[in-house]
């Protein structure tokens, strides 16, 4: 078997306003094949493809229909990490509502029954937003591979991709004595994602505990902490940090006050906190941001 590429796919990678980021094409892989993008809403039919069709939400919540138009159509609203699995040898019908960052892993149905080891062959159910954070992580860590790519790394996708194999026959198979897919967390309401939103803004500058944010949603910690990543595909603390960036680069971009002062004001302990945290999101400096205006 040679290299997996696009024509290997069901074809939605060929959709002309899909751009891939980076692929897994020229890799030698010949076992999986890997794509990451951004997509815009679409509507459309695919042909069954000879490889098994897994992709991961990497942004939302965003709604997704399959089946469109059939008796069996479905619709859910599937945040950051949800995962949709199209088996191979099926036709496809999908809408997706919204734009969206994707990773798309494609493998043949041949590494699935040979990971599954099974005299009877192993069918896949089709998943419309089910949470599997083994598969995420692994997925997450193929891209991470074709990112910093170096040829000594092929046996590690190998086995990478080994694990996915591994993991959608043991847990994504269809069938009476399948196991049940786990459902995504529910998500934070408009209203109560605007309340929160609300709060961290009033006090960007002031150390905010889970339990003020929870209280402003009307929820337990545990629900909120959640819920807030099903509607943001970040835990709160993180989404907090992101903000206190975002407000710190308007003002140093736009503005002359020190940037000690800047710091404080966004909520960094002082000035050289800020540089570690921009550092580390952006990969740059206050000065810089500064600088290059």
């Amino acid at each position: 078997m040679g290299e997996l590429g696009p024509a290997d796919t069901n074809g939605i990678l060929s959709l002309p306003w899909i751009r891939p980021e980076r692929t897994s094409a020229g890799l030698g892989w010949d076992r999986l094949y890997l794509s990451r993008q951004h997509e815009q809403p679409y509507r459309a039919e695919f042909g069954p493809a000879r490889t098994h069709q897994l992709i991961l939400h990497l942004a939302g919540p965003v709604t997704v229909r399959r089946g469109v138009g059939s008796p069996g159509e479905r619709s859910r609203r599937i945040p950051a990490g949800g995962l949709f699995l199209q088996p191979s040898h099926q036709e496809l019908s999908v809408e997706l509502g919204g734009e969206l960052d994707t990773l798309h892993v494609y493998l043949p149905d041949s590494a699935v029954q040979e990971a599954a080891g099974s005299d009877a062959p192993v069918r896949l159910a089709d998943r419309l937003g089910s949470v599997d954070p083994l598969l995420e992580q692994l997925l997450l860590t193929l891209d991470r591979v074709v990112r910093e790519w170096e040829p000594g790394a092929r046996a590690y996708a190998d086995q990478l991709g080994a694990l996915v194999a591994a993991q959608l026959a043991r847990q994504h198979r269809a069938g009476p004595d399948a196991p049940a897919a786990a459902r995504p967390a529910e998500a934070l309401t408009d209203r109560q994602f605007a309340q929160v939103r609300e709060l961290m803004d009033e006090r960007l500058a002031e150390s905010l505990g889970l339990a003020e944010l929870a209280a402003a949603a009307g929820l337990s910690v545990s629900r909120f902490a959640r819920r807030f990543k099903a509607r943001t595909g970040l835990p709160p603390h993180r989404y907090l940090v992101r903000l206190r960036v975002e407000q710190a680069g308007l003002l140093l971009r736009t503005g002359t006050e020190p940037i000690a002062d800047i710091a404080v004001r966004c909520g960094f302990s002082h000035q050289e906190h800020l540089t570690r945290v921009l550092r580390a999101q952006l990969g740059t400096t206050p000065a810089a941001l500064r600088r290059d205006g």
